[in-house]
């Protein structure tokens, strides 16, 4: 893959990250393709669009949900195949819930695309709760 890649796919990346963090709805889910696809740990079934996942993130809002923060770590991108880039990383979040803020230690994969002429974007997300097992 040409540098030139590599550092656009990190941009993508990083911009994912702080819009994430920074709990701007706007940026984050222009971030993902209209049919990225997402798995949760914490959702009983696996998200079909961005637009679900938008639905549900809507409900959480209005339950009090909100990022406070997010700190990824341990990054590892791989790319499988041509314009196909899989992020690896440990996530750490504060979010405000209904209980009151939380921290939480995960780990996520995100599948992104390259599209020609217009950068990378997020196909799929699939988020686990982190091992404490060493």
């Amino acid at each position: 893959m040409a540098d030139t890649n590599t550092a656009d796919l990190q941009h993508t990346i990083d911009a994912l990250i702080r819009a994430f963090g920074e709990h701007d709805t706007t940026a984050y889910f222009s971030s993902f393709s209209p049919d990225a696809t997402f798995v949760f740990y914490t959702h009983p079934v696996p998200l079909p669009s961005r637009d679900a996942y938008r639905d549900l993130w809507t409900e959480w809002e209005s339950a009090g949900f909100r990022v406070l923060a997010c700190r990824s770590s341990e990054q590892n991108v791989a790319f499988p195949a041509p314009d196909v880039a899989v992020l690896t990383h440990r996530v750490g979040t504060t979010v405000r819930d209904s209980t009151g803020t939380v921290e939480l230690d995960e780990r996520e994969t995100i599948l992104f695309r390259r599209r020609e002429g217009s950068g990378w974007i997020a196909v799929h997300e699939h988020l686990s709760p982190q091992s404490n097992t060493a």
